[in-house]
């Protein structure tokens, strides 16, 4: 499996991992506890498969273009009855067009993922997976009192076969990790 994913400025970053540290402190499921070096708050656009034969550098270009990409996050909510536990993103016109065009660079791909397809994609960063849809109330007064703002800074992809990650955006100011 190949993403591609949208990294947060550090200051939306360091507001998510807060929100994990407060579920993890309320005893609640959370990526806090998750510590491969890969796991950090990001926006998935698309997984596939593989990617075609010369994707990788269609889709650093555009990435380029694109970002960075002001965020503004909506509200705490578990997708799928009690899958994750995500803090939705606001769809912005310039998010829905990029994520349109990373499809049209992967539209020869095989494997995608129904759900970061477009028209089904729900554009989120993800706080838990596995979430019990019966914290969801206490989940939600524990994550997320006020919203945060900022910005997709950076683009990456994991590669699920090696669990390790590739910059895909080089023009745009790194966040830590």
């Amino acid at each position: 499996m190949r993403t591609v994913e949208l990294l947060c400025s550090p200051e939306l970053e360091a507001a998510v991992r807060a929100a994990w540290d407060r579920l993890a402190a309320a005893g609640l499921p959370s990526l806090a506890r998750n510590t491969h070096p890969t796991n950090r708050p990001h926006l998935t656009l698309a997984s596939v498969e593989e990617f075609p034969p010369g994707a990788e550098q269609r889709l650093a270009d555009l990435c380029d273009a694109a970002l960075p990409l002001p965020v503004r996050l909506g509200r705490v909510a578990v997708l799928d009855g009690s899958a994750p536990l995500v803090w939705l993103v606001r769809p912005t016109p310039q998010l829905v067009a990029l994520h349109g065009a990373v499809w049209d660079v992967l539209a020869e791909a095989s494997g995608g993922h129904s759900w970061h397809l477009p028209g089904r994609w729900v554009p989120h960063l993800s706080l838990a997976l596995r979430f019990g849809a019966a914290d969801r109330r206490r989940a939600r007064a524990v994550a997320a009192a006020h919203p945060p703002a900022g910005s997709f800074v950076a683009a990456r992809s994991y590669d699920g076969d090696t669990r390790t990650v590739s910059e895909l955006s080089t023009a745009c100011p790194r966040s830590g990790g």
